[in-house]
């Protein structure tokens, strides 16, 4: 089955934490599965690491953090025409959820059809939407 993770799922599997749910690691660990990331996953991972906010220790560049993330076999998605229409589509003024990011990467999920893996509660109120939402309760 094919997957979209979430800027904190990517992050808590490069920090190799504990706060991924067991059920969402048997997604995660099953070799069957394809995981992707939304370019905008990227942008977010590689300004978290530049304000020194994750991996300062583990990752020494940007560039170590994009190497580890391919490394883990998650293929970049790029956006493109049919995302960004989803995205003008949708309603984004749900329950006090303001984050333009977070809106993109749930349109390119729901444009491409692809369930989407979050820890962020607020994604629930997009199924309504059309988002294929599995929460990550940490």
């Amino acid at each position: 089955m094919r997957y979209y993770l979430d800027t904190n799922i990517v992050v808590f599997m490069l920090l190799d934490t504990d706060e991924i749910h067991r059920d969402v690691f048997r997604i995660i660990d099953d070799y069957s599965n394809t995981f992707y990331v939304s370019s905008i996953v990227i942008k977010e991972i590689i300004h978290l690491h530049k304000r020194g906010i994750i991996g300062e220790f583990r990752f020494k560049s940007a560039i170590d953090v994009l190497t580890a993330i391919k490394n883990m076999g998650i293929e970049v998605k790029l956006l493109n025409e049919t995302h960004l229409l989803q995205y003008a589509k949708m309603d984004i003024n749900v329950n006090e959820h303001n984050d333009p990011n977070d809106h993109v990467i749930i349109a390119q999920a729901i444009s491409d059809k692809i369930p989407l893996v979050s820890s962020d509660h607020k994604f629930k109120f997009y199924t309504s939407q059309g988002l294929d939402f599995i929460f990550n309760n940490r």
